[in-house]
């Protein structure tokens, strides 16, 4: 079989065309905003919304209307009430996370467990099944991601002076408390985004691995998103690849190519990688 049979062939397939699209919509803004979740240091909240996501999932379910409305209003919830309790109860943000966190993922988990019969549609969600999505999950997760893409581009030099310089940002007159909460509000939605290609235990991966692997390459931000980018668009189609050839799940099989790569960024960046390092000692030494 010649390499372009190698490419070609998965492409024939309609669930391979259908979940390269949504791999790759799904990971241009999860790079986008996880620029900021990186810059932010809020990477344990990605894993504690995405895991808040799912009591919103079986509600939806139990109520017969779009998952994707569930785990939406779920998400956003828990992502704004962890920046309330934090602020008002005066508690240590990663404190606020792991109790909402566990609190709402045990809440889904009960949720769950009272449904008399096996639940295929909602067991996927824990696990992601990028090549079991539809047409019009597709869509749902354009309209959202635009949404999600729009409101960053607008506010991005607001989000960006409040993120580097939050006393600055509000003795200029920003609403900082307001954008943080938004800036919340949006990682809830991109969560959400991200549930189906990934699933809820694997979405944190998608939402920081890209970030960090391009902020060991690059000073500038807007560098860094560009190179987040281009890092999730070529793991979400090397690991389809590597799903179909291989028989694994897609979105481990995402994840995995995604931890690859930052672990090569981690090896060999120019700036702060471990073989710049060791012949930086080197020409000390000499």
């Amino acid at each position: 079989m010649s390499v372009l049979d190698l490419l070609l062939d998965p492409m024939r397939l309609g669930f391979m065309q259908r979940g390269l699209v949504a791999a790759i919509l799904v990971g241009i803004v999860c790079a986008v905003v996880g620029a900021f979740v990186v810059l932010r240091g809020l990477a344990f909240i990605g894993d504690a919304v995405s895991h808040a996501a799912f009591p919103g999932l079986v509600i939806a379910f139990l109520l017969g209307i779009p998952l994707y409305i569930g785990g939406a209003v779920a998400a956003v919830a828990t992502a704004l009430a962890i920046g309330w309790v934090a602020r008002r109860g005066r508690l240590r943000f990663d404190t606020a996370v792991g109790v909402l966190f566990a609190g709402m993922f045990a809440f889904g988990i009960a949720l769950f467990s009272s449904i008399d019969d096996y639940v295929a549609d909602l067991f996927s969600y824990l696990l992601g099944n990028v090549l079991g999505i539809t047409t019009e999950d597709i869509i749902q997760v354009a309209v959202l991601g635009a949404i999600v893409l729009a409101v960053v581009f607008v506010l991005r030099k607001e989000f960006l002076y409040a993120s580097f310089d939050p006393a600055g940002a509000a003795a200029s007159g920003l609403p900082v408390h307001g954008l943080d909460y938004l800036l919340l509000g949006v990682i809830g939605v991109t969560i959400v985004v991200s549930i189906q290609t990934v699933g809820i235990i694997l979405v944190v991966a998608m939402l920081v691995t890209p970030a960090a692997t391009a902020e060991l390459l690059v000073d500038r931000f807007w560098d860094l998103v560009r190179v987040a980018i281009a890092v999730a668009v070529v793991s979400a189609v090397l690991g389809l690849y590597v799903s179909y050839y291989l028989s694994i799940a897609s979105g481990a099989s995402i994840v995995l190519v995604e931890t690859i790569c930052f672990a090569m960024a981690l090896l060999l960046s120019p700036k702060s990688g471990w073989l710049a390092r060791r012949r930086r000692s080197l020409v000390g030494a000499a």
